[in-house]
């Protein structure tokens, strides 16, 4: 995994969290493994709590992603606004299981603003 080389590439888990939600809904099996393997490998390299962000993917889907209806006209807000929310619940859940745990997994800095703005602008440019 390139990230485990150079630290500075962005994690993409909004993006690959689009992809794997795009490919549930669309039917397309690709998408979701890729996404899969993806988040795997993402977090077997960076030492990640195991299956977090599938899981945490899964929950937008259903929580969130149906009350997006509304944005359907409008792609790009609709790409925007699951990415955030993808961000967001996975940064949560991260957190949290940091606060249960009393474990440090990721360090809030300025790479990890870096990495959602990148996240955003990525799914932003599809």
């Amino acid at each position: 995994m390139l990230i485990s080389i150079y630290v500075f590439l962005p994690l993409l888990i909004g993006l690959m969290g689009y992809m794997l939600i795009d490919g549930i809904e669309k039917g397309k099996i690709k998408y979701v493994l890729v996404a899969s393997f993806y988040f795997i490998n993402l977090e077997a390299n960076l030492s990640l709590p195991f299956f977090l962000t599938l899981i945490s993917v899964l929950l937008v889907y259903v929580l969130f992603f149906p009350y997006l209806k509304h944005f359907r006209r409008c792609l790009m807000c609709s790409r925007l606004i699951t990415v955030l929310l993808l961000d967001g619940v996975y940064l949560g859940m991260l957190l949290s299981y940091d606060f249960l745990f009393q474990k440090t997994s990721v360090i809030l800095d300025l790479l990890l603003v870096y990495s959602f703005i990148v996240d955003l602008l990525v799914v932003s440019l599809l």
